[in-house]
């Protein structure tokens, strides 16, 4: 009777726990970036950022209207392209996702936010600095670093002002984020009254930039600006070099990364190359520094590899699509959209969060940098 007894209560245990497990809330976020491809380095590192997010989310055992969430991370790769951007957003949208922490490239994040605004799914970019992206009408648009009218319009300003450029040339990869970032740049360039001799274009995919750069030879630039990521940036320094070509090199974000000096083949010269990472702390901010090297040092010893750029900014991205559930008691879309628009003093590793109107992070601060012995070393801080 007694071994009868324990069976009936050993399965209403197992009942009771099974039915516990049934009733926590699956949470879907998705993550799309190019781990394949050119900058495929890039995309991986915005990909463990997410990871690594909700990784912490579940350990922690966040509760969203009074229910245990679990969140699960579905990852889509879109090879920087914006077929393939559109594709992955598709698939997502119809895997009923609850939010999108993605795109990371321009040209794949602004045709993919339609897919998302028409289903009313909630996406933050981390790293897709075109204006356009956040100026569609859309409410489900976010980002949380700044973009490329603050981004290019400061390293405008910056080439004349403080490096003294007199004459510069510019050249783009004519994508949503390369073109967008040279444009402005060259509008901050002639606002502080410098001259462009020479503008350029060459694409995402080139390797040869023997033309270009011979032209642009001929005009004798001070300075050479360049819209684009760094699997381009990297070999057309090392083209540069070759041609006797010593003018500084500058870049936004996009070439802005670790990989650079590897890309680049060790010919970058001291203080030859001068970036913006559309993001950053101030190095006078202890507790913030404190956190991002803690993230960091988090990062490395989970994934065995260094921050590339973007990583923090997909994390906090992430956790602040939680912590905008967590407060709405709902993952669903509709519900926690308008909590999310009104995200404000979050504390991110990244530094402090709040949205504006139109979904663009208020205050977006910049990181300039330039490189030393190989190694990517801070300038400064502007806002």
């Amino acid at each position: 009777m007694q071994v009868k007894l324990n069976v009936i209560v050993s399965a209403a245990v197992a009942l009771m726990a099974g039915s516990v497990y049934a009733e926590d809330l699956v949470v879907k976020i998705g993550h799309v970036g190019p781990t394949s491809g050119s900058i495929a380095h890039l995309g991986k590192d915005n990909e463990n950022g997410a990871r690594m997010a909700i990784d912490e989310l579940n350990a922690k055992g966040v509760m969203i209207g009074g229910k245990k969430a679990k969140f699960v991370l579905l990852t889509e790769d879109d090879a920087a392209d914006p077929k393939q951007g559109t594709a992955a957003a598709q698939k997502l949208v119809d895997e009923k996702v609850n939010g999108v922490i993605g795109h990371l490239n321009s040209g794949t994040t602004i045709p993919a936010s339609k897919i998302y605004s028409d289903a009313g799914i909630p996406q933050i970019s981390p790293s897709a600095t075109n204006p356009k992206y956040t100026r569609q009408g859309f409410k489900t648009t976010f980002r949380v670093v700044a973009d490329d009218v603050h981004l290019g319009g400061t390293l405008g300003k910056y080439a004349v002002q403080t490096l003294k450029g007199k004459t510069i040339a510019v050249i783009d990869d004519r994508t949503a984020y390369g073109q967008g970032v040279a444009d402005e740049f060259e509008k901050g360039v002639k606002a502080a009254g410098g001259k462009v001799v020479k503008r350029e274009f060459t694409n995402d995919k080139a390797t040869d930039f023997t033309a270009i750069l011979t032209s642009i030879k001929g005009a004798k630039p001070e300075i050479v600006f360049y819209g684009g990521m760094d699997a381009v940036a990297g070999p057309m320094l090392r083209q540069m070099k070759q041609l006797g070509i010593t003018s500084k090199f500058m870049g936004g974000d996009g070439i802005c990364t670790s990989e650079l000096p590897k890309l680049a083949a060790g010919t970058i010269a001291d203080s030859q190359v001068v970036c913006a990472e559309a993001g950053g702390i101030d190095e006078k901010d202890k507790v913030a520094v404190k956190a991002m090297e803690d993230f960091r040092t988090k990062f490395k010893k989970k994934f065995n590899a260094d921050v590339q750029i973007y990583a923090p900014y997909v994390y906090d991205a992430t956790m602040v699509m939680a912590a905008a559930m967590e407060k709405a008691g709902s993952a669903e879309p509709a519900k926690y959209l308008p909590v999310l628009a009104k995200t404000t003093g979050y504390k991110g590793v990244t530094g402090t969060i709040a949205f504006d109107e139109r979904g663009d992070i208020k205050n977006g601060a910049l990181t300039l940098y330039t490189y030393k012995g190989g190694a990517k070393t801070a300038l400064g801080v502007v806002h």
